[in-house]
């Protein structure tokens, strides 16, 4: 972690990118957010994130939609403190839900990991889709790094 992060005076700038729906995207979608949280200053959260981006992309493409996706990585502060918010939007009305997995089933358990790995997640939903977003604490991993200028959220 570089001292940058603790002494940076400018707010964060999110980090976005639009997506096909394919399989694929997930993988330019961790290059986002491994790459932003590096630039940050904030890589101890990379591996995390990278697991929550994964499954919310994957959800985005299984809903069938044929538009571009939109990833998107901010600095939010919640009830819960600093965080690196993760959203997804996509064009599908449809919510996902959390459902307990049986042991040998073979998917199942994207929004279980979600919810152990983000302090708080959730859905907002639009007129032509809805938003997909998990917060992952900044102090997660013990650091004493902070997010400057993180606007408050839900």
């Amino acid at each position: 972690m570089t001292t940058e992060v603790l002494t940076r005076t400018e707010p964060l700038r999110p980090a976005t990118v639009e997506l096909p729906y394919e399989p694929q995207s997930a993988s330019a979608a961790r290059r986002l957010v491994r790459d932003a949280l590096a630039e940050w200053g904030l890589g101890h959260l990379a591996a995390d994130a990278e697991l929550v981006v994964t499954e919310l992309v994957s959800n985005a493409v299984k809903t069938g939609c044929l538009t571009a996706m939109r990833v998107e990585l901010a600095p939010v502060t919640n009830r819960a403190g600093q965080a690196v918010r993760i959203s997804v939007r996509d064009g599908s009305c449809a919510l996902p839900v959390l459902i307990g997995a049986a042991h040998d089933a073979e998917s199942g358990r994207g929004l279980a990991l979600v919810d152990h790995l983000a302090v708080a997640w959730g859905v907002d939903q639009e007129p032509h889709g809805k938003t997909t977003w998990a917060d992952i604490a900044v102090d997660r991993a013990g650091s004493s790094a902070s997010v400057p200028d993180a606007p408050p959220s839900a």
